[in-house]
């Protein structure tokens, strides 16, 4: 029976979808356009969007875009029943590494290869992602963006402080005392001196900055024990935000960012783009602002971080391959990597030319500190490939939110999260 309602949500979402949508067949548009229908999440909150198209119509008048917003919060879950439904969408973007994962492994995007080639793509422009994306000798996304970690800081609650500012070679331990030296006042006016959002990443990926760790190995997790002890005992201390407050009261990371509560918050370089936005509209006090490289353990390389990729993938469903094929490389071209940076966001393609696009942006610290903060020693992929990442990611979200919330302890978890994981693997 559970099985059958599954099904049957599934098939009644897709054909909302559709009647939502107008017909699959529909590919014209009223002023005899060819229309490419683009799935992405949260249009409102993203800045390079439109800009993407409005360029890509430019180059061909005789195609128009439309997007349709799948949200944000279950976007991958989402996606894959659409598509797997019937859906007309011919190109989507692909979130993150389990997803992409899991739209591979149920066969609803094409191979981007035999494209590649015809067009003489070349794939070490991207720095090595192609490579890290790769099923099989199989290409299924191309990547547009590609985001790392960074710490974001409040200029004026360090100069409220009397403090300097935080530097690009930050120790783990430099980093906890500078959090404990800024934080200030009680009630509403309280000033937090770090601030981590309820995503596991933003506490587990200190763990592999040393490049000598994977979050899919599972087996002994203990090397993210300073970083959880770090991070919970100045939960206890008022230091950072209450974790389950902030779960419960689905708190986002932005506002407490834009109202100057939070001294520093590490957050990826996403958030620049976002940020410079809202204070343009008028949507954030914090005005004086500026980023500075993550912290880093003794020996490990300063400007070594985390990084995440978005791409783009053809549905196998799509009607239009060919055609989502020039919109795919056009993004996901040089052309488009002009395109992203000039609205403060990291294309995946990153040249001199496109940092200093990004650095030239109204609005975009002019501090050296900021500055360098741009120049990355050593990349990680939050989450690498892994046939189970999707099962491995949950392992990890569960025994996350039990460490925080102090339903589990830090050593009994660790134990927890390598058995689970070691579960999924089949060890």
């Amino acid at each position: 029976m559970k099985k059958f309602l599954a099904l049957f949500l599934v098939v009644l979402m897709a054909v909302s979808f559709v009647f939502a949508n107008g017909s699959s067949e529909k590919a014209v548009s009223a002023d005899g356009k060819k229309v490419l229908t683009w799935a992405v999440w949260d249009i409102g909150q993203t800045a390079y969007y439109q800009p993407l198209i409005d360029a890509f119509e430019a180059a061909n008048p005789d195609v128009t875009v439309e997007m349709v917003d799948l949200g944000s919060s279950d976007y991958s879950n989402m996606l894959q029943i659409q598509l797997s439904g019937g859906s007309d969408f011919d190109v989507v973007a692909v979130k993150d590494i389990p997803g992409y994962n899991n739209l591979v492994k149920t066969g609803l995007l094409i191979d981007l290869v035999p494209y590649m080639e015809k067009d003489g793509v070349d794939a070490s422009k991207y720095g090595g992602i192609v490579e890290q994306v790769t099923v099989d000798g199989k290409v299924y996304e191309l990547p547009f963006r590609s985001d790392f970690w960074v710490v974001f800081y409040n200029k004026a609650l360090f100069d409220a402080a009397g403090l300097d500012y935080p530097t690009n070679d930050m120790t783990f331990e430099e980093y906890d005392a500078l959090a404990r030296a800024v934080t200030s006042g009680r009630g509403a006016g309280k000033v937090y001196g770090a601030h981590y959002h309820t995503w596991r990443s933003a506490v587990q990926l200190f763990g592999i900055l040393d490049g000598k760790h994977s979050i899919v190995d599972g087996g002994d997790y203990s090397y993210l024990k300073p970083y959880y002890e770090m991070v919970l005992s100045q939960q206890d201390d008022g230091i950072c935000m209450d974790y389950a407050m902030l779960k419960t009261s689905n708190t986002h990371y932005s506002g407490v960012f834009y109202n100057n509560s939070v001294a520093m918050m590490n957050m990826g370089s996403w958030f620049i783009a976002t940020l410079i936005q809202q204070i343009n509209a008028g949507e954030a006090d914090c005005t004086d602002w500026g980023i500075v490289k993550y912290p880093h353990a003794e020996g490990v390389e300063p400007g070594s971080t985390l990084g995440t990729i978005t791409a783009l993938g053809i549905p196998a469903n799509s009607k239009q391959q060919d055609l989502a094929w020039e919109f795919v490389k056009f993004v996901t071209g040089e052309e488009g990597a002009a395109v992203v940076a000039s609205t403060g966001t990291f294309p995946a393609i990153t040249t001199d030319e496109t940092i200093e696009i990004i650095k030239a942006i109204p609005g975009f610290p002019t501090d050296q500190n900021s500055a360098d903060a741009l120049e990355v020693a050593n990349l990680y992929l939050e989450m690498p490939l892994h046939d189970k990442s999707s099962e491995i990611e949950t392992v990890l979200n569960q025994v996350h939110d039990e460490i925080m919330t102090g339903n589990i302890g830090i050593d009994a978890g660790l134990v927890k999260m390598g058995e689970g994981v070691d579960k999924v693997l089949g060890n």
